[in-house]
C-alpha cells in the first residue's frame, strides 16, 4: 500500500498546523515553505481539508488556516480519508468481492483476511492523532 502524494502533503500540512500556538494561523506560504509542499497543490489540499472539517480558514491579509478542533481529535485516518476517500487495501474489501475472485464466487477466507488487515491498518491510523504526534515531538526535543 502506498499513500497518495496528496495525502502525504495533507498529513504534513496538518502536522505543521498542529504545532502552532492556538492563537496563530498558518499561511499557505509558511506551510509550503516549512513542509516543502508546492504552493498551488497545497492550496487545493487545504481547501479539501477545510471542506472536510479538519481546518478552518480565515480570509484577508492576515488570514490563514488552523485546526478546527483539538489536535488530539484529528487522526491520520481522518486526513487520509478526506483526501483519498475510504481507505481500502484490496479489491476484496470494497464490497464487490465477487468481481475480485474472478470466477463469480466470493472467496470468503481471502476476503476475511483482507478485511482483517484493513481493519488493523485503519485502527493504527485512527489511534495516531496529531496531539499524540506533537507530544512525542516535544519529548524528543527535551
Amino acid at each position: 500500500m502506498r499513500l497518495s502524494r496528496k495525502s502525504d502533503y495533507a498529513l504534513r500540512a496538518v502536522r505543521h498546523l498542529s504545532t502552532l500556538p492556538k492563537d496563530r494561523l498558518g499561511s499557505i506560504n509558511s506551510i509550503s515553505q516549512a513542509e516543502k509542499v508546492p504552493r498551488e497543490f497545497l492550496a487545493k489540499i487545504l481547501k479539501d481539508l477545510t471542506r472536510g472539517g479538519i481546518l478552518r480558514s480565515f480570509q484577508g491579509v492576515t488570514g490563514g488556516y488552523r485546526l478546527s478542533k483539538a489536535a488530539k481529535d484529528v487522526s491520520f485516518l481522518n486526513v487520509i480519508e478526506i483526501i483519498d476517500g475510504p481507505l481500502r487495501i484490496s479489491l476484496a474489501t470494497d464490497g464487490k468481492s465477487r468481481a475480485f475472485s474472478g470466477d463469480g464466487k466470493a472467496d470468503s477466507s481471502f476476503e476475511k483476511f483482507w478485511k482483517d488487515q484493513e481493519k488493523t491498518l485503519k485502527n493504527t491510523f485512527s489511534r495516531q492523532t496529531f496531539g499524540r504526534y506533537a507530544l512525542r515531538a516535544k519529548k524528543k526535543s527535551k
